[in-house]
């Protein structure tokens, strides 16, 4: 499948990958059809979801059966009224009803909005004022049935909630039942341009109210070099990303890229992380290649490893978060699998990553994926020299990035903030060094300043993170009278170490930071925390550690 849409597939060295990546995009391109569909009329019986849940219950999905069901349920959906355009919200955990689901919606040219079920009545309530959503789909159980039921006398755009079971609660309508009762789908005469908006999320952030990020239907193939060369699949694999489908993680690694490259998706529906149930997934399914945030593991790490035989693990992806050097050589030795690592946001598709050809570095990011122009650039907007600090930016003035997003949905001065004067600006302070790898160091507004030396977290929290002790952190600037700013570390410990949370571990984790980096970067303040503020999405709340310290 990928053959169709790339000139050459196949590739050496970065500098080839450079010279030679061209992605070809159809005109009215829909994944629904010109994926999914091409699938199932030439492999009818390739497979395409591998599905499980922590009841012991599974299901394997052809692509046949996924054609077959989201043809089923877009013939459901147009019983609803839903047609081009329309804005529908899933909410969906890790249900297979969600492939159904957004297929569907992309085969009747409709926008689809992926939801986490962490969504309380106001988070529903202001999504749905916000893009004036018109059906919402649902796991139906509780809290998600009642928070939709408490916001709908606020949400007159919707016209109607639909539940995926267990539980069917009047209004909702019943999904399995309607794509059972469904007439044949015919498809619309006009279902979509490249332009239309296909995919939106509202980003939680770390401060203010969500942004809508809005996507047009050419997002799929930005997605290309995620499966196919970042996550390195091919027809043979069984994928897994940890991800809920609320996130936009999701789409990078339980959707469009994978099945582009032919993979078959693997999804393990789950309520509680446990590290042992992921080991046991992977030694029981034969799972081929995972891909996950530096947290999930973390707490793989700590696992007895040797329990499991993962000898069909081949191949292993890490984003969402930067990933500290210690994790990286923990599991390269554990496993003899080198996390391969990855960046990128809501608004684009892998923007800086580490490929199959290159030798990864522990802790980078890697290198510019050449579908985007990145740069580092200066307050000035001078691209910086290498070892020094800039902003990631994406370059556009020769042409939009396939799958840069196509604004932020009905708010056209946060859009040219971002963006503007042919530049996107990401939020992201890196830096590179001689062979132009990139270096996270933090978001633009949590670079700390502090005797005029400018301190990454990033980097503070991998030499926290290397210690024992702490099995999570987060660093944030404390304002101080002659320094401008000093470094608070804000620390959850390990079961063994709650106990010794005193001035003498205080200590030796400041001694133990001026060791392994910079002196000048170590903690002056230490705070033990039972847990850290994090968004919906999982990131942590730094500007809320902040709030807290000032207060």
């Amino acid at each position: 499948m990928v053959e169709r849409f790339l000139k050459q597939t196949q590739f050496t060295s970065q500098e080839d990958f450079i010279n030679n990546l061209q992605i070809q995009v159809p005109d009215c391109f829909n994944f629904g059809y010109d994926v999914v569909d091409a699938w199932a009329a030439e492999q009818p019986n390739k497979k395409a979801l591998l599905w499980t849940n922590d009841k012991g219950e599974h299901r394997q999905f052809t692509f046949a059966e996924m054609k077959q069901y989201s043809d089923q349920t877009a013939s459901y959906f147009q019983q609803l009224g839903v047609s081009r355009g329309d804005m529908v919200m899933l909410i969906l955990k890790r249900r297979y009803e969600f492939w159904f689901s957004i297929i569907a919606l992309h085969k009747l040219g409709a926008t689809v909005i992926p939801a986490t079920h962490l969504l309380t009545k106001k988070d529903i309530v202001y999504r749905c004022q916000a893009a004036d959503i018109k059906l919402i789909v649902a796991a139906g159980e509780e809290p998600i049935t009642t928070h939709i039921l408490e916001a709908l006398s606020q949400c007159p755009s919707v016209k109607q909630v639909v539940s995926v079971g267990p539980e069917v609660p009047a209004p909702f309508g019943d999904f399995h039942q309607g794509i059972e009762q469904a007439p044949p789908f015919i498809r619309p005469d006009v279902v979509n341009s490249n332009d239309d908006l296909s995919l939106m999320y509202f980003t939680s952030g770390t401060t203010g109210e969500p942004k809508m990020v809005a996507h047009d239907f050419t997002y799929p193939l930005g997605h290309i070099v995620t499966g196919s060369f970042w996550h390195n699949l091919n027809s043979e694999s069984l994928h897994l990303t940890i991800a809920d489908t609320g996130w936009g993680k999701a789409v990078w690694g339980k959707l469009y890229g994978q099945w582009i490259a032919g993979a078959n998706i693997f999804v393990y529906d789950h309520d509680k992380f446990t590290p042992s149930a992921i080991l046991e997934k992977i030694h029981e399914y034969r799972i081929t290649s995972l891909c996950a945030p530096p947290t999930i593991f973390r707490f793989l790490i700590r696992e007895d490893l040797s329990r499991y035989d993962l000898s069909s693990l081949q191949y292993c992806t890490i984003a969402g978060e930067a990933l500290n050097p210690a994790v990286f050589e923990t599991f390269k030795k554990l496993t003899g699998i080198s996390l391969m690592e990855g960046f990128g946001q809501t608004e684009t598709t892998l923007t800086v990553a580490t490929m199959p050809w290159m030798i990864p570095k522990p802790g980078s990011m890697g290198l510019p994926n050449p579908q985007y122009e990145v740069d580092l650039i200066d307050a000035n907007r001078r691209s910086v020299e290498a070892g020094e600090q800039g902003q990631i930016i994406i370059r556009t003035d020769k042409k939009k990035p396939l799958g840069l997003f196509k604004e932020y949905y009905r708010d056209s001065q946060r859009t040219h903030e971002a963006w503007h004067d042919h530049i996107y600006y990401t939020g992201d302070v890196a830096w590179k060094d001689e062979d132009g790898y990139l270096w996270f160091v933090g978001r633009a507004d949590d670079v700390i300043k502090s005797s005029g030396y400018r301190i990454g977290p990033f980097e503070v929290e991998s030499a926290l993170m290397t210690h024992p002790a702490v099995v999570e952190c987060a660093i944030t600037g404390v304002p101080d009278e002659i320094r401008g700013q000093v470094v608070k570390a804000t620390i959850i410990l390990s079961r063994e170490y709650k106990e010794k949370a005193n001035e003498t571990l205080i200590k030796e984790l400041q001694d133990h930071v001026k060791r392994v980096t910079a002196p000048y970067k170590y903690p002056r303040i230490i705070e033990f925390v039972e847990e850290l503020p994090k968004t919906i999405s999982g990131k942590i709340r730094r500007v809320e550690i902040r709030q807290k310290t000032q207060e």
